[in-house]
């Protein structure tokens, strides 16, 4: 999908204003969702409601208010904001093709609403086919996995077209490639990827309660990387029988869990080593870069906590849409960074430097 023209003058390259705010309120609504779901998954009441899309057999509209308790409460509330994030993603869509002429935002905005529909379907099946074996792994596994990476990836698409939308999007188009190099949406966009690797991890770890497969942090059991073999597995479950109520630990869990610290460390390092590249380079790479790197480094902090805490529900929470506002973040970043590049190659596509910006000072004066 190619990114526009970058000339701000060119028919469509400014949204209305108002069309920006419907999309950015879709992101807000869509982060406030995925925190909902960190709070149905870590209260492990994603089976509080057995039936889908009724509730109980009511009408998911109808279901009366004062049987909205306990686990209820959150699976159902979930259900209802879900679906009207789907009912707004129509709408935003239809306001695009009428109000913006953009192909590819177009194209990005009609997107999406399938993928809102898939993402619900995926809620659905997780709650029908809860106890039904898919590849070898209980159905609420499953589709728990597919339905937590799906919605971040639905994030990011909304995050995209509520830049394209914005203000800075028009802005982005003129800095060039400033400081920054030809491949720096390259790097941003490749660390973004390695997210979605972790979220794939992190889903697959929360879904079997396996967060606290190694209870302890930075070590794990006492050791850089723990033994996996029965005899210690077996002594590790016969002491955490002791202290919580929980499913045996495998080694599939303690190296899953492994694998996330791993990419986690792999994470937090290359983004904060761009944003230590990016100090120099002015607006607004080197705030966005910053903001990145801090979200990340908070994110980490995050999860430290939430085995410290013993998988407290508002920490671990807390760990989900901080991850998801990074993934979003990084996402935004390396879209803009490809539109930056595009905008300097069509200033004067001729010249070798491809309109590179020179001077940190100038980034600065077109980025005001």
């Amino acid at each position: 999908m190619p990114i526009d023209s970058p000339n701000p003058a060119s028919p469509g390259a400014q949204a209305p204003r108002w069309l920006h705010w419907l999309a950015l309120a879709a992101v807000i609504a869509t982060l406030a969702l995925i925190a909902l779901g960190g709070v149905v998954t870590s209260k492990g009441v994603g089976m509080a409601v057995p039936d889908w899309p009724t509730t109980f057999d009511h009408n998911m509209y109808t279901f009366p208010v004062a049987k909205w308790q306990g686990g209820i409460f959150w699976e159902h509330t979930h259900r209802l904001v879900a679906s009207s994030i789907g009912a707004l993603t129509i709408i935003l869509a239809i306001c695009i093709q009428r109000f913006d002429e953009r192909r590819w935002l177009r194209q990005l905005a009609w997107t999406a609403v399938p993928v809102v529909c898939l993402q619900g379907l995926l809620g659905g099946l997780r709650v029908e086919l809860n106890r039904i074996p898919v590849f070898g792994m209980p159905g609420a596994i499953f589709f728990g996995v597919l339905h937590a990476t799906i919605s971040q990836i639905f994030l990011c698409v909304l995050g995209v077209i509520a830049l394209g939308t914005s203000a800075i999007w028009t802005r982005v188009g003129v800095l060039g490639r400033g400081l920054l190099g030809g491949r720096a949406h390259r790097e941003v966009l490749a660390l973004t990827g390695a997210m979605i690797v972790q979220l794939v991890i992190a889903a697959t770890m929360r879904h079997q309660h396996a967060g606290l497969a190694i209870p302890d942090f930075p070590l794990a059991y006492g050791r850089i990387y723990p033994a996996t073999d029965a005899d210690t597995l077996s002594r590790i479950n016969q002491r955490r029988g002791a202290v919580v109520d929980d499913a045996p630990v495998q080694a599939f869990h303690v190296h899953l869990q492994m694998a996330h610290r791993i990419v986690a460390l792999l994470l937090v390092s290359g983004v904060v080593s761009f944003a230590l590249r990016q100090r120099g380079s002015g607006q607004p790479w080197a705030a966005w870069s910053r903001i990145w790197a801090i979200l990340l480094v908070v994110q980490c902090g995050l999860g430290a906590a939430t085995i410290w805490t013993g998988k407290n529900d508002g920490v671990a929470t807390a760990h989900v849409a901080v991850g998801a506002l990074s993934l979003l973040t990084g996402a935004t970043l390396g879209i803009a960074l490809l539109r930056a590049r595009n905008g300097a190659m069509a200033i004067n596509p001729c010249d070798p430097t491809r309109g590179e910006i020179q001077t940190a000072a100038e980034v600065r004066s077109l980025a005001s």
